[in-house]
């Protein structure tokens, strides 16, 4: 079975894992204090706050903004479901925007027209790696004094026309899941140049602690939310090689795109005029394909596929808690349907990428002859 994801582990996680280890210091050590410089430094910020998780920092950063019950922040549906339920945390109303056919990332007009006097702020998803146009939605967001947050977990070392993710004057968060560019195995990061921001998300991050670091000495309502140092070794070692794992990424991508031109009833992922950083590769399927049955093909062929991504308001818990329904947003529906993950990790082989194609191509055959099939039957 070719796997959907696998991390690259290798000498050098192990050797930084084991150094943490043997010095005792397993927690608000130095090697976070080590990964959170290596991060500013690499994206060019002055600060990174390493956190438990993605999902985690984006929680912190709404918190940090005052975002409260009342408040609405309008985000994307066309996410993992973690973009909207940091709302959810802070006791504000996720309002989802439609979003473009091309990118999957929001429309910005969508957006505006999604404004209320309850709007607090707008949370920017980068999905899939393909960066939003973040200098319409932050402009929006500054004529009507709305705060900004930017959900980059999927587009690690990602960039704006030649401008890194996390330096347009707001948060961003990255994710470090262990299917993604970079890893963790569990954790994420902040950065910003606001010194005061940082010193807050510090605190937030471990349970309020006071900002001069006094020991048990607590200011504010905070959050268990810290990264281990355990953690951080992994991602020192992984943002060593960072450069290596994003070109085998692009170059795994590259083989995919050129033979899905080839593969009737696929259409491979847009590649517009910004660089994509690659997370997942997921192309879409026309729409009178049986997604489920296609992947149900792949699997017994010895291919992992999953829907990806399912809509967060058509998720059960935000149909039944929060009315949400078919119809609400068609575009972002229509991409959800649509679109499948298929195998893609940096250590992937042309022939492994040879026979993820060739599996696909013969799904969609089978699927297409049994639905002829079944018309025909029908018919007689």
């Amino acid at each position: 079975m070719i796997p959907l994801a696998r991390p690259v582990i290798g000498d050098r996680e192990r050797e930084l894992v084991d150094e943490v280890l043997r010095s005792r210091q397993l927690s608000l050590g130095p090697t976070v204090t080590r990964f959170e410089r290596m991060w500013a430094d690499r994206i060019g910020t002055k600060h990174a706050v390493a956190c438990s998780s993605g999902t985690a920092g984006l929680h912190c950063c709404l918190h940090a903004l005052g975002v409260g019950p009342g408040d609405e922040v309008i985000t994307s549906s066309f996410s993992f479901v973690a973009s909207a339920n940091v709302i959810l945390y802070t006791g504000a109303t996720p309002v989802f925007a439609e979003v473009d056919p091309l990118t999957f990332n929001m429309d910005p007009a969508a957006v505006e027209a999604a404004i209320t006097p309850r709007t607090k702020a707008i949370l920017i998803v980068d999905i899939f790696g393909y960066p939003a146009d973040v200098p319409a939605l932050v402009d929006i967001a500054h004529r009507h004094g709305l705060g900004v947050v930017e959900d980059a977990c999927q587009s690690i070392d990602g960039d704006l026309n030649g401008r890194k993710l996390g330096t347009f004057g707001h948060p961003a968060v990255f994710g470090f899941y262990a299917n993604k560019q970079l890893t963790t195995a569990e954790g994420g990061v902040v950065l910003t140049d606001d010194d005061d921001l940082y010193t807050l998300l510090k605190s937030l991050t471990n349970q309020g602690r006071s900002d001069d670091g006094a020991w048990l000495v607590h200011s504010r309502l905070g959050f268990n939310y810290r990264l281990s140092d355990v953690h951080a070794a992994i991602g020192v070692a992984q943002l060593e090689r960072l450069d290596w794992m994003q070109d085998a990424r692009a170059r795994i991508a590259g083989m995919y795109q050129d033979r899905m031109q080839h593969v009737e009833g696929v259409t491979p992922m847009y590649e517009g005029p910004e660089r994509r950083s690659w997370f997942v590769y997921a192309p879409r399927l026309d729409a009178d394909l049986d997604r489920d049955a296609i992947i149900g093909r792949l699997e017994a062929d010895g291919v992992s596929a999953k829907p990806y991504l399912p809509c967060i308001h058509l998720q059960p818990y935000y149909r039944e808690a929060h009315g949400h329904g078919p119809g609400e947003l068609p575009i972002t529906e229509a991409i959800s349907a649509s679109t499948i993950a298929l195998p893609f990790f940096c250590e992937m082989t042309e022939e492994q990428v040879d026979r993820v194609c060739s599996a696909l191509e013969r799904a969609i055959e089978a699927e297409r002859a049994g639905a002829a099939g079944a018309v025909e039957a029908g018919a007689a």
